[in-house]
């Protein structure tokens, strides 16, 4: 288990906010994304809360992570590239080497990328007022995602607009 700790846990953010001030990690990892308009540093240190880590959560947490990204995106406007950075710290039950949890917090973001956003913007799942059993409508989005993605496509809503046009192609669809 890897867990995202943020300030809804404040009393174990600050716990392991101070595990990380007080001491050095064991391992560390780097890596950096270059795009057309858009650069990423992301730096991953992974710490051991030894006998650190109070109350219940001790014999739960065997790592905290934390990962620093730094981000430059060009605007395109204006040529000029403006900067960011974060800070998120994980708990986790298991001890892995910084590269693993780099690799396993990315890969997290790639499902918030290709199921939340793509429910999001291009069904509106969070516009919806559907009040009354909004589960079933939650079901169908699935549907038509599982459906759309096990036919191949990469981009959900052109392919939706395209089925719109022509219901030809919506009946094509194995899965129907």
């Amino acid at each position: 288990m890897i867990v995202q700790v943020k300030d809804n846990q404040k009393a174990l953010l600050r716990q392991l906010e101070g595990i990380i001030a007080t001491t050095r990690p064991d391992d560390t990892d780097a890596s950096r994304t270059l795009a057309r308009n858009r650069q990423e540093e992301r730096r991953i240190e992974v710490y051991a809360p030894g006998q650190a880590l109070a109350g219940d959560w001790s014999p739960h947490i065997d790592a905290v992570v934390r990962v620093t990204r730094r981000t430059w995106i060009r605007s395109a406007a204006t040529g000029l590239w403006k900067s960011r950075e974060e800070t998120s710290i994980y708990a986790s039950s298991v001890v892995l080497d910084a590269k693993t949890f780099a690799s396993a917090i990315r890969n997290h973001w790639a499902i918030e990328n290709c199921n939340h956003w793509v429910r999001d913007v291009t069904l509106a799942e969070d516009a919806s007022r559907i009040r009354c059993n909004p589960g079933v409508m939650a079901r169908l989005r699935s549907l038509t995602l599982n459906i759309v993605r096990a036919n191949g496509v990469s981009n959900v809503a052109k392919a939706l607009w395209g089925a719109a046009i022509d219901p030809n192609i919506a009946i094509s669809y194995k899965g129907l």
